[in-house]
């Protein structure tokens, strides 16, 4: 009994540096933002609920917000798929630890050289638009500053956070018990089926973290997107993180209090229903 209760302390005393972290450098400075969004930046004076208003009825906000949530559901999905159908099909390649490498290398580029690198490819004047024209395909279309920077920004997103996905993929893959796969082949389940019924259920938590990381990292774009158009980009591209740039360079800290709690709230509850939808399954 004195020896459970020793390691209870033990346990207690490894978690306690970081519980005071997070206490000190999380929680705590989320709180004073909390209230802060309840009072005027200026005077301190006591606002109410007026800050949250401001945001609801503010054009760049909604703007940002609507196009936040349009990257968030189109990237994640596609990202998730994909880096499924890549590590099925990387089943049987041998030299398994060199290909992972290569799809993690993306992740160690230098935002500001993958910038660059976009920007020469997409620019009016850039390369995609000097190879179109040699074919006679036309060309002068000018993809950074139009509608197609959504889906620039969505595959410079998808090219630089696909690696992780599929790492992720593969080790939850190599988790399942293959006795069970092959049970399901000897009794006369096809491919589709064993997938279906005996690998997709196994991948479960795999799924999971891979889109709550997904998700995540799907707000964490801003570099890219600031980096290629600046901080006033085309409206199609213009996200949250831009928005709460250019209030910080304005001042306006009564309304980024307010905004970074609506998105904090936001956050919470999507974790917290996407953990509920996983339990409910099983």
């Amino acid at each position: 009994m004195k020896r459970g209760i020793r390691r209870k302390w033990a346990g207690c005393c490894f978690l306690l540096p970081s519980f005071l972290g997070v206490l000190l450098f999380v929680v705590l400075p989320f709180a004073d933002v909390a209230r802060r969004s309840f009072m005027t930046a200026v005077t301190k004076e006591a606002a109410g609920m007026k800050n949250y208003k401001m945001i609801f009825t503010n054009s760049a906000f909604l703007l940002a917000a609507r196009n936040t949530l349009r990257f968030t559901l189109v990237c994640i999905p596609l990202m998730v798929a994909l880096g499924l159908v890549i590590a099925l099909a990387m089943g049987g390649i041998r030299h398994m630890q060199m290909v992972k490498s290569l799809y993690l290398f993306p992740l160690a580029l230098p935002t500001a050289a993958v910038a660059v690198v976009w920007k020469m490819v997409f620019y009016e004047k850039g390369f995609l638009n000097k190879y179109l024209e040699q074919l006679g395909m036309g060309g002068g279309m000018d993809y950074i500053g139009g509608d197609a920077a959504f889906y620039v920004l969505a595959g410079t997103y998808i090219w630089k956070n696909l690696g992780y996905t599929i790492v992720l993929w593969l080790a939850g893959i190599m988790g399942v018990n293959g006795d069970m796969m092959e049970a399901a082949r000897v009794d006369g389940a096809g491919r589709l089926q064993r997938f279906w019924y005996v690998l997709l259920p196994n991948l479960k938590g795999s799924l999971y973290i891979i889109v709550v990381i997904s998700f995540l990292n799907s707000f964490k774009i801003y570099r890219e997107a600031y980096l290629v158009a600046g901080a006033y980009p085309h409206d199609s591209i213009y996200m949250l993180q831009h928005l709460f740039n250019n209030w910080f360079v304005n001042l306006d800290l009564d309304k980024m209090a307010a905004a970074a709690v609506v998105c904090t709230m936001f956050f919470l509850v999507f974790i917290l229903l996407l953990q509920g939808l996983w339990d409910s399954g099983g």
